[in-house]
């Protein structure tokens, strides 16, 4: 690795910090380094604090260093805009570096490029390109909500070897290790909502929150229930605000909702259905980054037939169940060609099973 990749790997290991806190904005991480050794480094706040580069700024200043005439190693470009903080752009300028090397632009339409064009009119020198593909994949839903309006989605499914999600009885307790439930729940905890199904609820009735690890906030957790046939007194309407998306309008049943903290959002589709791509869309425009579904074969079906899921995150268990319940309730095909074809981007241990990431072509 040249000396650019190993402080660009430090800036993307700080920014993991920021994944469970830092959203709607994109966890960025950021070194100040002078004379070969780094003098100053930060990750970006929960919403409302400093950025990456401002802590790393100020980092350095309470450890007594000039940041004059120092490189900033930054895991996105530099904001150019004003939101909930000033640019960070005129914060690097104003410090007096010299050089920035950002891995890559920032997708935001507020901002590509324009944080750039503001180091270099200010005579401050910028690269970009290094460790770039490791820096969009840390930020995947940010990035896709900002090209597309849509958050990247993903399906996590437990199940067994022979790929049972629970006996016909309904149990599913517990076919993957403990190892992979918590884990599953640090993928639950990085995402802005956690999604399911009615069916889900009504045989479940989970909770769907984090509780593996402490967080600082839960996931919007959303129900897809056409019929607004959902129970007021189901756990999952319990605590945390709950959005659920129906076809049907139901202005009594939605004022008890309403009383239980939940938020009800008609969209139904030419089939009487709740609209999935629509929801995607929706809850885009809501700032969501990262969807995590839990639900049921129908639901997984539904959302993979109608082309709203990027990547599955499956947890297989090291046992065979025999004939049982599926991961997805499709239809048979006729011919192979009609198949969704995936390509595997990851593959784990996670304690006794296997943890697999992959994605739709």
């Amino acid at each position: 690795m040249t000396h650019a990749d190993v402080f660009m790997a430090h800036a993307l290991r700080l920014a993991e910090h920021g994944l469970l806190t830092s959203a709607p904005n994109p966890a960025i991480g950021c070194v100040i380094v002078k004379d070969g050794l780094i003098i100053g480094e930060g990750f970006t706040q929960p919403p409302g604090g400093n950025h990456a580069e401002i802590e790393a700024i100020n980092d350095a200043r309470v450890k007594g260093h000039d940041v004059r005439g120092a490189t900033a190693y930054v895991t996105l470009e530099p904001c150019s805009h004003f939101g909930r903080t000033p640019p960070c752009a005129d914060a690097l300028v104003k410090a007096g570096l010299v050089k920035v090397i950002a891995a890559m632009e920032d997708p935001n339409p507020q901002v590509g490029g324009q944080g750039f064009a503001r180091l270099r009119a200010a005579g401050i020198a910028v690269e970009t390109g290094v460790l770039a593909e490791q820096a969009r994949e840390l930020n995947i839903g940010f990035f896709s909500r900002m090209q597309s309006g849509k958050p990247w989605v993903r399906l996590k499914v437990a199940a067994s070897l022979d790929g049972k999600t629970a006996l016909y009885n309904g149990q599913s307790q517990w076919i993957t290790s403990s190892a992979a439930r918590d884990d599953g729940h640090l993928w639950r905890a990085r995402a802005g909502v956690i999604l399911t199904g009615i069916g889900t609820v009504k045989q479940d009735d989970p909770q769907l929150t984090v509780r593996a690890l402490e967080v600082t906030r839960q996931p919007l957790r959303v129900i897809i229930d056409s019929k607004l046939g959902i129970d007021i007194n189901a756990r999952i309407l319990r605590g945390e605000p709950t959005l659920i998306f129906s076809a049907i309008g139901n202005p009594e049943k939605e004022a008890l909702l309403h009383e239980r903290g939940a938020e009800v959002v008609v969209l139904p589709n030419a089939h009487g259905k709740v609209d999935l791509p629509q929801v995607i869309l929706a809850l885009g425009s809501r700032q969501i980054n990262e969807i995590h579904v839990e639900a049921g074969a129908k639901l997984n079906a539904s959302l993979i037939r109608e082309l709203c899921v990027d990547e599955l995150l499956v947890y297989l268990a090291p046992n065979i169940i025999g004939d049982a319940r599926g991961m997805f309730d499709l239809p048979p095909l006729d011919n192979l060609q009609e198949k969704f074809s995936l390509k595997f981007h990851q593959i784990k241990q996670i304690g006794e099973d296997l943890r697999i990431l992959a994605r739709f072509n």
